[in-house]
């Protein structure tokens, strides 16, 4: 009989920590509000469920916390600055690229504190993303056939010099926006962005600037802009179809199958992802609405698919 309690008991004991974890899963909102007016554009999951947003109309940088939804203004916006893709990097330091203003910005995560300002071209150019590697931060640049890279020397460190890449190879600058989202495979040695007005996929040497297409069959992704490199899975926003594009790539990543792509009812005009565990997190832009200064924008929260 006393066994009979016990296995009744563990029972018991197990339901309430599936029904806890269960709990614990709802408790992350699956949209989070942002400030009234923020004009979002980029996003990054930092530390435990911390993540950051950076505004494209006055380069303020919100933070704020995945698991309740709470958060508030980190760095705040000044006339003459914009922030359109972010990435934290291994010191904790939160690179910035600096759209119109043709500049790229490194913060404290910590803190909050301008760390370094870099000046990487005037116009006509548009700093768009950011991807850090273990060697370099590297920028793409949406109106040039060019990356930017800022070295990362030995212990992290970063000085002032900035080196320009040209693209070679089968990229090929169009009219409209040109290289927007990128990342790397987590040796660094290949980059991998996405050509929004083509809707094609490369393959870039970082050491060289040389670039290949990858070939993705009959599928393309207009209108990509933020991208996201997991293993061999690669997740492509499509701002205004309010899509993402998840691709299965090839182990060379020179090939790649479109396996579904991802909507929600919440989407307006997404650009940028990131990712904490099998949550997908996604910023909505809402690019063309009227008096974007006083709207209302969002993080919208997605479940990775289990195929990918």
């Amino acid at each position: 009989m006393m066994r009979v309690f016990a296995g009744i008991a563990a029972l018991l004991a197990a339901a309430v920590i599936s029904a806890g974890a269960i709990a614990a899963d709802r408790a992350f909102p699956e949209v989070i509000q942002l400030p009234r007016g923020f004009q979002p554009e980029g996003i990054e999951v930092g530390k435990g469920t911390t993540f950051y947003v950076g505004s494209v109309a006055n380069g303020a940088i919100y933070r704020g916390n995945l698991r309740t939804g709470a958060g508030a203004i980190f760095v705040p916006g000044e006339t003459g600055k914009a922030a359109t893709g972010i990435e934290l990097d291994k010191q904790n330091r939160l690179w910035v690229a600096g759209a119109g203003t043709g500049k790229g910005l490194v913060y404290n995560a910590r803190t909050g504190t301008l760390i370094r300002t870099y000046t990487f071209a005037t116009a006509d150019t548009f700093i768009n993303d950011v991807v850090v590697t273990r060697t370099a931060a590297v920028f793409t640049d949406s109106r040039k056939a060019v990356l930017y890279k800022v070295p990362i020397g030995v212990g992290g460190s970063i000085g002032s010099s900035v080196q320009t890449l040209t693209l070679s190879g089968a990229f090929a600058l169009a009219n409209g926006f040109n290289l927007n989202g990128i990342d790397a495979t987590p040796n660094g040695k290949t980059l991998i962005a996405v050509q929004t007005n083509t809707g094609k996929l490369f393959r870039i040497d970082p050491g060289t600037g040389s670039t290949r297409q990858i070939d993705l069959g009959a599928e393309s992704v207009p209108n990509g802009d933020g991208i996201l490199l997991t293993g061999k899975a690669l997740y492509v926003v499509q701002n205004q179809l309010n899509r993402v594009a998840v691709i299965q790539l090839s182990a060379n990543l020179a090939a790649g199958r479109v396996l579904t792509r991802l909507s929600d009812p919440d989407f307006a005009v997404p650009t940028t992802i990131d990712h904490h565990g099998r949550r997908l997190y996604a910023v909505n832009a809402r690019f063309g609405i009227t008096n974007p200064g006083a709207a209302a924008f969002q993080v919208v929260q997605l479940s990775k698919p289990k195929k990918a």
